[in-house]
């Protein structure tokens, strides 16, 4: 690549990103090869007692509960939580929600799963390369260190009466022992060290009272977790300046929390009242005014609801509260998901980054059913999102159902527009309908804008293919973040944007105009876009999708304005269930252009590849109109 082509790509990046993002990049990554960055963060540090079993039992702190048997929660001893527990005694976990890997009793937390490889446990987390290809995704590597399978184990301590404390106990010492503090994998994300923090600290209150918490214990454990909230605040303007997404939220949280839990620890006034500040710069930066996320992600959304819902409730237990404003955009978050959800399951279009995540899994549902942790925010906020059930999850928080709660509009039919993230829905009694023409003033992860979701009956019939990893060969990694997996349009090859490296992208697609309106026999959706500027200059990709009324037919018109003439353009669709749809594709000039199907992959859980169909309609005409029946 020539000098001016870098350059070019420098001042694209700088001018997305913007200068103080570009600036403190390159001083940290200054820092981090100088040396001067390991200097803040101490290796193994020795074992020091901040705070004796004695005096956090005793603490002012209040938690969600104080102790397994001040618990509320309807028993229920299925064979679901049975067999949850039963596979992770054998020493096998649900990686990111999806395959079953035997990971072995005897488990080496510093090996790959998935690759094999195996990390250096001495290797200051400085000098860890996060997106090796030898050591292929870390994110296998980091799965069972967050330890959120600590809740299937205590579910069914609770619900069979059955003391697992040992087991949980051994596994948290067994990690502190493998791990060296500030050194290997496992310090590498300020994310994980936070959530491995927060589940350590929900296993701590419930078994607060078990004759294996021993001082002995307890002190290896409180040491850790001194030293990875200590790496959090030092390391916390990474995640608020270079990244700005579900990370800080995550930080921010765990240092307000853990000053709040932990109040006895060094520096903990201070994480409190940071944390706690920085924490709500980052939902209402984040979270937009009309409740859509900017990471235009629906489960990264999730991962936010249920860091609202531990910050709200853990606050108003210690008579704390936050602002309106953060209120409020927790409120209009719960009716954005609301408004996208499928009603017979709770799943919503797998649209944006899908790594997995679900922090906090307190129920049996299916990891692709949102009601369970909606619910759980919607009860602190006086909400009825309008299921049929209460799950789980509300009594974990020490709160019960309500019969009083105002019933969410957003779960009725209509249309919902959200302007800021640029969300279009339209929901009837057998139908949804999602549409996306966003502008991008953060930072986007997939090339997906203009993308369609069609559900006709509680099935997902036009899908988004997903995720997959985000550390793959480029060609696999391309096609899942890029556009091709989406419901859209391709110029050749092109993407709608430039991809960069990792995560970065060039050129980002802004919204030119988007309307949502209704006639008298169909709703009407029309949205335009600025696309493909590295293909050509000018290029205006403009959707238009009619659906018919109280029937599954939609009528799916794109152009491309200014189309350089030698490129075609293609029409993609994605699809598990080829044959209940019935197609229809003309050009500009109404002739009928045959479709091409083809065998297709999709990726409802990271990590995992499922088959599907793609069909694409190509032309090299600027219009593609397609009508779309349901049988």
């Amino acid at each position: 690549m020539s000098t001016w082509r870098i350059l070019q790509k420098s001042v694209k990046v700088a001018h997305n990103m913007g200068w103080k993002y570009i600036a403190f990049r390159s001083v940290y990554e200054l820092n981090r090869r100088t040396g001067r960055l390991k200097k803040r963060f101490p290796e193994s540090p020795a074992i020091t007692k901040y705070l004796s079993l004695e005096r956090w039992k005793n603490q002012e702190a209040k938690f969600f509960f104080s102790g397994k048997d001040e618990l509320k929660v309807p028993r229920h001893p299925d064979a679901v939580i049975a067999a949850r527990y039963e596979m992770i005694r054998e020493g096998k976990l649900s990686l990111f929600n999806g395959k079953v890997a035997n990971l072995g009793l005897d488990y080496n937390w510093m090996k790959n799963p998935d690759s094999g490889f195996v990390y250096q446990a001495d290797k200051h987390w400085t000098e860890i390369n996060d997106y090796s290809r030898e050591a292929g995704d870390i994110k296998f590597v980091w799965e069972k260190a967050r330890f959120a399978y600590l809740y299937d184990i205590i579910r069914y301590d609770y619900h069979f009466n059955v003391d697992c404390s040992p087991f949980v106990l051994n596994d948290i010492l067994s990690w502190i022992k493998a791990n060296k503090v500030n050194c290997g994998p496992h310090y590498k994300c300020s994310q994980e060290i936070s959530l491995r923090v927060l589940n350590w600290t929900f296993a701590l209150h419930y078994y607060r009272n078990s004759e294996h918490l021993t001082e002995a214990v307890f002190e290896q454990i409180q040491h850790a977790i001194y030293w990875q909230l200590h790496h959090v605040y030092e390391n916390i303007n990474f995640s608020r300046i270079a990244v700005r997404n579900n990370h800080a939220i995550t930080e921010t949280l765990a240092l307000y929390l853990g000053g709040l839990l932990y109040p006895d620890f060094p520096g903990a006034k201070i994480w409190k009242e940071n944390g706690r500040k920085w924490f709500i710069q980052e939902i209402l930066y984040q979270i937009y005014p009309d409740g859509t996320y900017l990471q235009f992600s629906m489960n990264y959304h999730r991962v936010v609801v249920q860091l609202l819902t531990w910050a709200f409730r853990l606050a108003k237990l210690n008579g704390e509260e936050f602002p309106d404003a953060v209120t409020d955009r927790a409120r209009k978050s719960l009716g954005f998901l609301r408004s996208c959800m499928n009603d017979s399951d709770g799943w919503l279009p797998n649209y944006g980054a899908n790594d997995g995540a679900l922090f906090f899994p307190l129920n049996n549902q299916q990891y692709r059913d949102y009601r369970p942790q909606l619910q759980a925010l919607a009860t602190l906020l006086d909400i009825d999102p309008g299921f049929p059930e209460t799950y789980e999850d509300v009594y974990w928080y020490g709160q019960m159902p309500g019969e009083d709660r105002q019933l969410a509009a957003e779960g009725q039919d209509g249309l919902f527009i959200y302007p800021d993230g640029g969300y279009y829905i339209c929901r009837e009694e057998d139908t949804l309908t999602f549409m996306r023409c966003g502008n991008h003033r953060d930072r986007p992860s997939q090339a997906d804008n203009l993308h369609l979701d069609i559900w006709y009956k509680g099935e997902n019939i036009l899908i988004d293919a997903g995720s997959y990893k985000y550390n793959t060969n480029e060609q696999t990694l391309r096609y899942f973040m890029g556009t091709a997996s989406h419901n859209t349009v391709m110029l050749e090859d092109f993407d709608q944007m430039e991809k960069g490296p990792r995560f970065i992208w060039y050129n980002w697609t802004q919204c030119r105009n988007a309307v949502l309106y209704e006639k008298k026999d169909e709703y009407v959706w029309e949205g335009a876009i600025s696309a493909f500027q590295h293909a050509g200059a000018d290029i205006i990709h403009r959707r238009v999708v009619k659906k018919k009324k109280g029937q599954p037919l939609w009528k799916v018109e794109d152009y491309i304005m200014n189309k350089p003439v030698q490129m075609r353009m293609h029409q993609l669709w994605h699809t598990t269930l080829p044959e209940a749809i019935n197609w229809r594709a003309v050009d500009v000039d109404k002739k009928i252009i045959r479709e091409e199907e083809r065998p297709g992959v999709h990726s409802s859980l990271y990590g995992l590849k499922e088959e599907s169909r793609e069909i694409v309609f190509t032309t090299d005409q600027h219009a593609i109109i397609t009508e779309i029946s349901l049988i």
